[in-house]
């Protein structure tokens, strides 16, 4: 970066402390991964610099047989690893890969259903403060307030009362397996089409670790970030016969030139996850998580559904008497970097909470393991439970810098920070 450095010292200065932010705190945030130097060599091309309207062999703009080369990589290779009859890699997010969706099948009015937004679910599954809550009647199911767990056959009932037009399932915050297979038949119990968004398991699928939403959705849409471990974008996968209206969805529909860096940089991030190694990582993102879970458990910290099957895991704080927001808080100040979340049928309101939302993709990339989880579920707990101990603080403080330094991240990079 030594030509940022010169021209612009400021934003220079910005990204070396968020370097060193990443490099010597505990990253626990379940959508949040570290990329491999080659995805950031792809994001950080010249391929920022070419308009490629349109797709491969189909572009507004002269120029592209190298973008067309890049893009149609993508698309192979993300097919491949989800087995998917048709992939969209142009979306720049999951929220606008799920639009597409939205945008290419229902009308304005129109019925759907999702997980509430309090029960795991996402912004973009019809909350009304996002464009699918806005412009469709959105209704919801949740989970069981004493299990924690999808009640399938409460699902099957809210469908039949409301009949959607389009049944989404996935989540931003449930641990455990995803029944796509059950989804499908609820979806086709009222002729109702369905949408799997795997943006947090993505990584898990293609590993084989949790079930595909192939063959059994309609429409699969994904983030390329979390335990994909790529860029920050989004993929859109369907069906073959819905290939054309998801395509005129994406461009011209929602958006305009595609991100060509952060195409090739997913593409890499693809080629990455279909190597064999990709696996055994999946794998220890699990088994890293039902350590951490235990441990936060063993430390007196309750978990939502009682522990995990994926890489995330939700603590509820009423038994410690402390709110999602203070614990995020409280946490950051010994560099443990986490999110409040809602715990379903949460009695705080969502900016408050009473939970914080915990994921291992990071800490796994780094290396680390099942004894490294006992550590942190261990000074976590400590912390929450004695916020105002100045000897626990500092103990965690010298915890969370020892692993760091066992485990450090971007080596390379860390010359020339300061």
């Amino acid at each position: 970066m030594s030509g940022l450095r010169e021209t612009d010292p400021e934003i220079y200065h910005q990204i070396s402390m968020e370097l060193e932010r990443q490099q010597n705190g505990i990253e626990l945030i379940a959508s949040e991964n570290f990329v491999s130097e080659a995805v950031l060599e792809a994001q950080g091309s010249v391929c920022t610099n070419k308009y490629a309207e349109g797709y491969p062999g189909k572009r507004y703009y002269g120029g592209n047989e190298f973008m067309d080369g890049i893009e149609r990589l993508a698309i192979d290779r993300v097919k491949k690893l989800f087995d998917a009859p048709h992939a969209n890699v142009q979306p720049h997010s999951g929220a606008q890969a799920n639009m597409a969706v939205l945008f290419a099948m229902m009308k304005p009015g129109e019925t759907i259903m999702g997980m509430s937004l309090d029960h795991g679910g996402h912004l973009t599954h019809g909350w009304p403060v996002a464009m699918s809550g806005k412009w469709f009647d959105a209704s919801f199911y949740g989970v069981n307030a004493e299990t924690g767990l999808i009640d399938y056959d409460n699902v099957a009932d809210l469908v039949l009362q409301k009949k959607p037009k389009l049944l989404i399932c996935g989540a931003s915050n449930y641990s455990r397996v995803i029944d796509f297979k059950k989804f499908r038949e609820i979806a086709d119990s009222v002729g109702a089409l369905l949408m799997a968004d795997v943006a947090h398991i993505a990584g898990l699928i293609v590993a084989g670790i949790h079930p595909n939403a192939f063959p059994h959705a309609h429409f699969v849409t994904t983030t390329t970030h979390k335990t994909l471990r790529g860029p920050r974008g989004g993929v859109t996968m369907c069906q073959e016969e819905f290939a054309s209206a998801i395509d005129k969805a994406v461009f011209p529909g929602i958006q305009g030139g595609p991100l060509m860096h952060v195409i090739a940089a997913k593409a890499v991030a693809f080629h990455e996850a279909s190597q064999p190694e990709f696996k055994t990582y999946q794998n220890q993102i699990v088994l890293n998580a039902k350590a951490l879970a235990q441990s936060i458990m063993d430390n007196g910290v309750s978990i939502v559904s009682g522990g995990t099957d994926n890489h995330l895991m939700t603590a509820d704080l009423r038994p410690i008497k402390m709110t999602g927001k203070k614990a995020s808080a409280l946490l950051d100040t010994v560099h443990i970097t986490t999110n409040k979340n809602t715990i379903p049928n949460d009695p705080e309101k969502p900016m408050v909470t009473s939970g914080i939302r915990i994921g291992t993709p990071a800490v796994t990339t780094r290396g680390m393991k099942e004894p490294e989880m006992k550590i942190i579920g261990q000074i976590l707990t400590d912390k929450l439970k004695n916020p105002e101990d100045a000897a626990v603080h500092d103990k965690v403080w010298k915890s969370v810098g020892d692993l760091c330094s066992r485990f450090p991240l971007y080596r390379d990079r860390l010359a020339g920070v300061r």
